[in-house]
């Protein structure tokens, strides 16, 4: 069809996400040497224009929501013109790796905490 194929959207997301949270200061590698891993527990996309193949596109990501426990990123993918393409959410929790029990990012990861905090608070 000569557009880029939808599920390669939540790659873009994942992206994304992992630059946001290297712009905070952290990365999911140093979370996962602690056995501890962030699985998405929801995922929301719209597609607003199609995204064509070799066209530039650029992710933008911000922390929407948290609250301790559950994070939500929200994404706005753009595409050659700089036109909103697609839009889109992913809600995260964070588990140990074993057992997928859920875990405090309060707790677990303090320095996180904060700086989602900060984020959320616009600080």
């Amino acid at each position: 069809m000569g557009v880029v194929y939808h599920a390669n959207y939540l790659v873009w997301f994942e992206i994304g996400r992992t630059k946001f949270i290297e712009y905070l200061g952290f990365n999911y590698a140093d979370m996962e040497k602690s056995n501890v891993v962030s699985p998405i527990v929801d995922a929301q996309i719209s597609f607003k224009k199609p995204i064509r193949y070799g066209e530039k596109a650029t992710v933008e990501t911000w922390l929407k929501h948290y609250d301790g426990l559950r994070s939500v990123y929200g994404y706005r993918i753009l595409n050659g013109e700089n036109d909103v393409a697609i839009t889109g959410t992913t809600k995260h929790v964070i588990v140990k790796k074993e057992s997928f029990r859920p875990l405090s990012l309060k707790r677990a990861f303090p320095d996180w905490h904060n700086a989602y905090k900060r984020e959320i608070e616009g600080v």
